[in-house]
């Protein structure tokens, strides 16, 4: 009897093997160059994802959650924003979008998802409309873009801003405009932690926007509150694009059809292979909206599903266990919302593997296993 074949949920090491050699030759680039803080290359990573989101201006950050925070910072000194203003947020999140808003004294309003997108349910945000609101975050969860006339009368009626949290769908594009995340609101931030369709071999993040003063107003937080050496005109921080991230994210933005396109044909065999009437499946799109960054599935047996796919040598992962309201350092400020669609995906939701290191044939392999997991057995 052979050894058991192993489907990793996910392999970096794996994963940027195709770019290695390029990656080494853009790494020895920076060492060779002597300019470790800032230089040529941010600058041509920053010129290259603006260009590849359809915007104007791209800052690099030290990560995608300082790249949310920098954005709300930003507006607050430019007296768009407010401590105690509220922002609309999407209960169904990494905890990230809404530490962004807490953190910078400003009140997260959580919205509950559609059933069917797991993103912010747009038909919800004008009853959360407040005289205090002044802005919509929308998350674009698993790498399917969130965004939609309803979102952009809403938000245009009341004159607030939109801010796309845009860590997970680099690349993905909107079905109502046709434009790029990250180009769709007001400002976005992205995040390109290893994980990400576009990874760092660390972190990093950046924020987008056709605003200028934006722009420079997160460029300045970011160095210190400085616009030039030794001049500091707010209290800021250190959150700034090394040179190697950046020449490493070069590098992969260059592969990033090559990424999409290689997930989407995984998801297409899921979507296609996978019968089993105790799993529910995405909701499926060959409209540009999805680059899935995660294959999410649902199932009311998810700790016997994963138990079974392991067996079977298939790793999953679940993103995400506990949602933002029901995290312990939120206990006293959300902590009394009753959000049961949230709750509820919190509780069925399975991540499949979905990235590089999954090959055509391991997604044919992985439905297959799924489609004989019997509940309760």
């Amino acid at each position: 009897m052979g050894e058991q074949i192993k489907y990793p949920f996910l392999d970096l090491k794996a994963s940027t093997a195709a770019y290695e050699e390029e990656l080494k030759a853009a790494v020895l680039r920076v060492i060779d160059s002597g300019r470790y803080i800032g230089g040529t290359e941010v600058e041509a990573f920053e010129q290259r994802l603006a260009a590849a989101t359809g915007v104007q201006c791209a800052v690099g950050v030290a990560n995608g959650l300082d790249a949310l925070r920098l954005i709300f910072r930003a507006y607050i000194e430019m007296g768009h924003l407010a401590p105690g203003d509220e922002v609309i947020v999407p209960a169904n999140t990494y905890i990230a979008s809404i530490l962004a808003v807490s953190d910078n004294g400003l009140s997260p309003v959580l919205v509950e998802p559609s059933d069917d997108t797991l993103n912010l349910d747009s038909r919800l945000i004008e009853a959360a409309i407040s005289e205090r609101t002044r802005a919509v975050m929308t998350v674009h969860l698993y790498g399917r873009a969130c965004h939609d006339s309803e979102m952009v009368d809403v938000t245009r009626r009341h004159g607030l801003l939109l801010i796309e949290d845009n860590a997970q769908a680099i690349g993905a594009r909107s079905t109502f405009n046709g434009k790029t995340t990250g180009a769709l609101g007001d400002a976005a931030a992205f995040s390109f932690y290893p994980t990400k369709n576009i990874g760092a071999l660390g972190d990093a993040g950046a924020v987008t926007t056709d605003d200028e003063q934006l722009a420079a107003t997160v460029r300045a937080l970011a160095n210190y509150g400085s616009d030039r050496r030794y001049h500091n005109i707010y209290i800021g921080l250190n959150s700034r694009l090394d040179p190697i991230q950046a020449a490493i994210l070069s590098t992969k933005l260059a592969h990033i059809d090559d990424e999409i396109a290689h997930r989407a044909s995984l998801a297409a065999i899921y979507e296609r292979e996978i019968n089993n009437d105790a799993i529910s499946k995405p909701l499926y799109s060959e409209s540009g909206d999805m680059v899935w960054h995660q294959y999410v599935v649902r199932t009311s047996n998810r700790e016997s599903f994963r138990a079974y796919l392991a067996e079977q040598g298939v790793g999953t992962d679940v993103h995400y266990a506990t949602p933002p309201h029901k995290q312990p350092c939120y206990a006293s400020t959300l902590g009394g919302l009753s959000l049961p669609i949230t709750e509820r995906i919190a509780d069925e939701v399975v991540s499949l593997p979905i990235s590089r290191c999954t090959s055509v044939q391991d997604a044919h392999d992985i439905a297959a296993i799924i489609n004989k997991y019997t509940p309760g057995k």
